[in-house]
């Protein structure tokens, strides 16, 4: 065996290794009975397996399945960087039942995002968007392809400026936001708030590259700073209506120290979405 030969070996055995010692991520069951499932899934794991991450080990479509010891079924998708409440039904049938209801927009789906510049006003922004088309999985789809309905509603809910510059002005502004998609479009949330000059904070794709990198080195976090935090929908067996909330993970809670945003601002009367900060 050449030294050569013997450095690739040695190189794929250690990238073996480090994939062999990777701990799964950890999700937590909000929501279980004999027919559906609700996790929180951390930020950066899929959902299920995908051509495009091919040496990924973790997913959250496996973990939910190892962990309630039955095979579960996809109804709706998160981004990889969003964090959040996702739905797994326990069969094809209370799929189907599941998917019907995206599909009708009869599932109320709320989040909440920290994005670029205070903000002051509620709305809903009806704006239709162009599908995003990925040049492997939709190759064979027409690129002029009409735009797709697309709605909104947002609502800021607190507001900061610190003394720091992240660009030409001499302080940053930033928004916490409630965010509530009517319909289900590819980035729909990243995208409409993109469209408002207001991007998401650790938006890659759609956002400010400049404000990312402040964020990221200055509070030394990186993420995407958008939160699946409560669904509703009807029980696909009994009718009932379900209501599934996720708390925020530890970094959210430490950024809005950072910002200003103490324990008695989020849940004060000011904020009309009563944030728990337990």
């Amino acid at each position: 065996m050449t030294d050569e030969t013997k450095q690739t070996v040695d190189s794929e055995t250690v990238a073996e290794q480090l994939l062999t010692d990777e701990v799964a991520p950890h999700i937590e069951i909000l929501f279980e009975d004999d027919d559906v499932v609700a996790i929180h899934k951390p930020a950066g794991l899929l959902v299920h397996r995908s051509y495009l991450a091919r040496r990924e080990r973790f997913f959250a479509m496996q973990l939910t399945r190892d962990k309630v010891g039955c095979h579960v079924f996809p109804v709706h998708r998160l981004d990889r960087p969003t964090s959040g409440i996702l739905l797994f039904a326990k069969s094809s049938e209370m799929a189907n039942a599941l998917c019907e209801q995206f599909a009708s927009h009869s599932i109320d789906k709320e989040y909440l995002a920290i994005v670029r510049g205070n903000m002051h006003e509620a709305a809903t922004l009806d704006y239709a968007l162009k599908e995003e088309l990925d040049d492997v999985a939709d190759k064979d789809v027409d690129p002029n392809k009409a735009a797709q309905d697309a709605v909104t509603s947002y609502k800021p809910l607190l507001n900061s400026e610190i003394p720091f510059a992240s660009g030409r002005y001499a302080t940053s502004r930033y928004a916490l936001v409630h965010l509530s998609p009517h319909t289900g479009r590819k980035h729909q949330l990243r995208r409409h708030m993109a469209h408002l000059r207001h991007p998401i904070l650790g938006d890659t794709t759609h956002g400010d590259g400049k404000q990312n990198k402040f964020f990221r080195e200055h509070f030394g976090i990186n993420r995407l700073w958008l939160i699946a935090k409560k669904l509703s929908f009807n029980h696909p067996r009994t009718g009932e209506r379900v209501a599934v909330e996720t708390e925020l993970e530890q970094e959210w809670l430490t950024l809005f120290d950072e910002l200003g945003w103490g324990e008695d601002t989020l849940s004060g009367s000011n904020n009309s979405y009563q944030i728990a900060v337990d």
